[in-house]
């Protein structure tokens, strides 16, 4: 394969998200700075670190000068009794340089470590803040590749190539300087490679970069593999696919490597060039230097300080191209660091404790559902933001409309103005199509996803107004395809209402016939494992149920909660789960007449809009959409691409 053929390729991560288009371009040094908020808390050590550095190289530089008495005294004179103090100050040089170089490590270990948890604790709070639709888009392997390997090269870059950097050119310029004054002539011999090598590191810096970023960004694509493959490993093996994934595996890898190899390639061709270029000029300036000690124009001392102190300045230069090397590394994966940083906040940070408009919606949600005498009472002593919610409305959709962002141009919206009123205490079923966007419109409620018009409140308020971490205390959601986390059962389901006791958990497990758990080992502190995967289908949908009305929430949303029940079970989730529904006001999404009968009125959702809306006797003689879903039929409006 040709050179460019590989990083040619980049253009075809254009479309991934988290890759750099082909064409940009970006100085390495202000990606560089972007660290420096963080790591400005630790500067004093990076300081007292480069400090030590520099003194060992300094005492490295000493060592020539030394050497060169030895030669043209001791040596010279024959005079071993003045060798042995220059002989321990070489000792003593020697244990300086090690004792420098030890500190250096010493120092900037943990802070550097302390520095990297912080990225990484921000990375995860980022993640955690992002809307769901950022998540639908970006593979987890790059998110994982970003949070675990970019980080380790950023700490790797700020404990040593960066102090190198710094160190190594003080270092080039105090051996040069001193080098000039043990001999210009000779000097200036050993300083000719500098401006060819200066100007093929700016070459190389650009394609480096290049494929260093095709590079992480393909470690990013073979993790999300990697992942999926483990993830589903099930299926494969059920469908006898682990082979065809394994070739896409090795396809994946191959072109890794191929990436990796070509990296290497430039980076040989650099060090080649790096490393033989000042060894040309040394051999000059030691056949320069020979002809003057041969003349009696330079001492054989002054050319032994003189060599031994260019070999010094030697490493700085050969470690120009992998200093630079990896500092192109640590650029890259800082960018990509940003990318995700630089995301605008959907979710912001929000007070620690609820409004007390908030907390008032969350009473009257309750209270007024109820309609009990309480509620006189607990609205008498209001406050004014309070007193701004006076009626239980419900939920009510006013000419809602939603895309997706990523939505090809000119595709219709799927939510084309709904209007829908669920009323305090009611339970509305949700019936359509599949891929009418039944899912789509429940993610709304909780702001999963931002209408892209129209208006969504509760009992008044616009979702809009309220903050996202108390919103989504009032509105409780369950799944279709429910997600549980490598942890216990009780932590699952207290998810719903973190200080939930005893009571309310198993209230909540009783409420969701899940009380399966009490036949597993430890109870409902088994751990379930990673997504639960040890339980069976019908078992993790219960948990996610049990998760959802275990905070006793004013608002419900349940995504067809009951599709993976057997009919016994079924019969006994509704007929508690009916008690749960008649203290609060939900939203139901049914594909079955059983689901449906559970709810107080049925609303048809087809082409973007509410069709029709009235119980489920009413509907069954005015809809016939309706009678062809509630009796299987296909369904009537042809599905489109964009539907989700």
């Amino acid at each position: 394969m040709a050179k460019n053929q590989v990083l040619d390729t980049a253009t075809d991560s254009v479309a991934v998200p988290g890759t750099a288009p082909p064409a940009a371009r970006r100085s390495t040094v202000r990606s560089l700075l972007r660290l420096w908020p963080y790591v400005r808390p630790v500067r004093t050590r990076l300081v007292v670190s480069v400090t030590a550095a520099l003194l060992a190289s300094f005492s490295t530089l000493l060592i020539p000068i030394v050497l060169g008495r030895i030669v043209d005294g001791p040596i010279a004179e024959h005079d071993l009794e003045s060798l042995w103090p220059l002989a321990a100050l070489l000792l003593l040089l020697g244990l300086s340089e090690a004792a420098f170089f030890h500190a250096r490590r010493v120092v900037v270990a943990r802070p550097l470590a302390d520095v990297e948890t912080t990225l990484r604790g921000e990375l995860f709070g980022k993640l955690q803040r992002l809307p769901v639709s950022f998540h639908d888009r970006w593979g987890s392997g790059q998110l994982l590749s970003r949070a675990m390997s970019d980080l380790h090269v950023m700490r790797t870059f700020l404990s040593f190539p960066l102090i190198f950097l710094v160190v190594n050119t003080l270092t080039f310029l105090a051996g040069i300087a001193l080098m000039f004054t043990q001999d210009w002539r000779l000097a200036l011999i050993t300083l000719c490679p500098t401006l060819p090598l200066f100007l093929l590191t700016r070459r190389f810096e650009s394609r480096y970069s290049r494929a260093t970023r095709l590079t992480q960004d393909r470690n990013g694509d073979l993790a999300t593999l990697v992942e999926e493959s483990v993830l589903g490993i099930r299926i494969l093996k059920a469908f006898g696919r682990h082979r065809s994934m394994a070739e896409r595996f090795h396809e994946q890898s191959a072109v890794l490597r191929r990436t990796e190899l070509e990296k290497a390639g430039m980076l040989a061709n650099l060090w080649s060039i790096v490393i033989g270029l000042p060894e040309f000029a040394l051999g000059c300036a030691l056949a320069v230097g020979a002809y003057l000690v041969a003349h009696d124009e330079l001492s054989a001392g002054a050319l032994v300080a003189f060599l031994s102190t260019a070999l010094t300045v030697r490493w700085p230069i050969e470690s120009l191209g992998w200093l630079m090397a990896y500092s192109n590394e640590a650029a890259t994966a800082t960018d990509r660091f940003f990318e995700v940083l630089d995301e605008p906040d959907a979710e912001p940070a929000e007070a620690a404790h609820p409004t007390a408009a908030t907390k008032t919606l969350t009473a009257t949600a309750k209270t007024l559902t109820a309609a009990t005498t309480a509620t006189a009472a607990t609205a008498a002593t209001e406050t004014p933001a309070a007193k701004a919610v006076t009626t239980p409305d419900g939920i009510r959709l006013t000419g809602v409309r939603f895309r997706y962002p990523d939505a090809p141009a000119g595709t219709p919206d799927l939510l084309r103005g709904v209007d829908l009123h669920i009323h305090s205490g009611e339970t509305m079923a949700l019936v359509g199509a599949t891929g009418s966007g039944k899912t789509t419109l429940t993610a709304l409620l909780p702001r999963l996803y931002e209408i892209t018009a129209g208006t969504i409140t509760l009992d008044g308020r616009d979702i809009r107004e309220l903050d996202r971490a108390h919103l989504r205390e009032l509105v409780a959601v369950a799944f279709e395809d429910p997600t549980l986390f490598s942890t216990t059962i009780r932590e699952n389901v207290l998810m719903g209402a973190p200080g939930a006791g005893e009571d309310r958990l198993r209230a909540a497990l009783a409420t969701a016939q899940a009380e399966f758990v009490d036949q597993l080992s430890e109870g409902v502190d088994t751990e379930v494992g990673e997504q639960g995967l040890g339980l069976s289908g019908g078992q993790r949908q219960r948990l996610a149920l049990a998760r959802a009305v275990v905070g006793d929430p004013a608002f419900l949303v349940l995504d067809d909660p009951l599709s993976a029940l057997d009919v016994h079970t079924e019969a006994l989730v509704e007929r508690a789960l009916r008690e749960v529904l008649a203290s609060t006001t939900a939203l139901v999404i049914a594909h079955r007449p059983s689901t449906v009968l559970l709810a107080d009125r049925v609303a048809v959702l087809a082409d973007g809009r509410i069709e029709a809306v009235g119980t489920h006797q009413e509907l069954l003689q005015s809809s016939a959409r309706y009678r062809a879903l509630m009796s299987g039929e296909a369904a009537l409006a042809p599905e489109r691409s964009t539907v989700r």
